[in-house]
């Protein structure tokens, strides 16, 4: 799985993080762990590949936030089972 890291200007509460979460599972539809943090700026998700930078800026910049920056990763598998 891919973790995308989003950093968001303009959230300020609970709401904010609501409608970024919103805005991103409209604009990733195969999103997973949809979560977003106004203290921090920023948002994540999983996906099976490295989302669409431009989509989820239009979708964000649309809702009245600023899209700032979007990072993918290969995400670390936490836990007692992983495996390898």
């Amino acid at each position: 799985m891919i973790k995308n890291t989003l950093k968001i200007d303009g959230m300020m509460c609970g709401m904010c993080e609501a409608h970024i979460c919103d805005a991103i599972r409209r604009a990733v539809p195969q999103a997973k762990k949809v979560r977003a943090s106004h203290t921090k700026g920023e948002a994540s998700f999983l996906t099976e590949s490295a989302a669409d930078a431009e989509a989820l800026k239009t979708a964000i910049d649309a809702t009245g936030y600023t899209f700032i920056s979007c990072e993918s990763a290969e995400e670390e598998k936490k836990g007692w089972f992983r495996l390898k």
